[in-house]
């Protein structure tokens, strides 16, 4: 079976020898063309997103430890298939998209988390250390679990923290990225972050 996904038209994309790195306002016009209905927008952005979300995923698992179940090739491509599975996308910008991109990320380690449990009942949960590198591997399928339940009840407290911290982790966007998503400053986001960092740590290490 070939690791390569296929497009919104169901043909196979061939991505070794087109993918590259794009400059953000290529990426944000190529969105909002495919937003207003132009397929050939989204023919030329194909290779764009995926080399993007390959850097964003690869960020992510360089972090985790050899031998991890959950592989970048497949966090890839699911979440791109997931991504480009949009019957009516609407994109205002590059920021916008990889916020989508970031909650189909997080849904997806999540649901890998899940399966993981239900092939390792009764292993215990796992102690999770918050900090900006890295909050929780996915080798640890209930500390994936807890985490994503802190930031629902999190978002029930400040959701705009909430979102800062699924932008920043799961998506993998700096603080510029995150103000023009969430449409506040960098220093809101800095403040939310320290807060959300600090919130965190207290529910997971209550839950732990």
């Amino acid at each position: 079976m070939s690791g390569e996904p296929e497009s919104a038209n169901g043909k196979r994309v061939s991505l070794s020898k087109t993918t590259r790195s794009a400059a953000p306002d290529e990426v944000t016009q190529l969105l909002a063309n495919w937003s207003q209905g132009d397929h050939a927008a989204f023919a030329r952005l194909t290779p764009l997103i995926y080399e993007e979300l390959r850097r964003l995923a690869r960020h992510y698992m360089e972090r985790q430890s050899p031998g991890h179940t959950l592989q970048t090739t497949a966090l890839v491509n699911e979440a791109y298939l997931r991504l480009a599975d949009q019957r009516q996308p609407n994109f205002a910008h590059r920021s916008h998209f990889f916020a989508v991109a970031a909650k189909a990320m997080r849904q997806i380690l999540v649901d890998h988390a899940r399966a993981s449990l239900r092939l390792k009942r009764g292993a215990g949960a796992d102690k999770v250390e918050l900090d900006e590198a890295a909050l929780i591997s996915p080798e640890q399928p209930t500390a994936i679990l807890d985490l994503d339940d802190a930031l629902e009840r999190l978002g029930t407290v400040d959701s705009r923290a909430a979102r800062g911290v699924e932008l920043r982790y799961f998506g993998g966007l700096n603080q510029d990225e995150i103000a023009e998503v969430l449409k506040v400053s960098t220093m809101t986001v800095q403040r939310d972050w320290v807060f959300a960092k600090a919130w965190l740590y207290a529910e997971l290490h209550r839950a732990a």
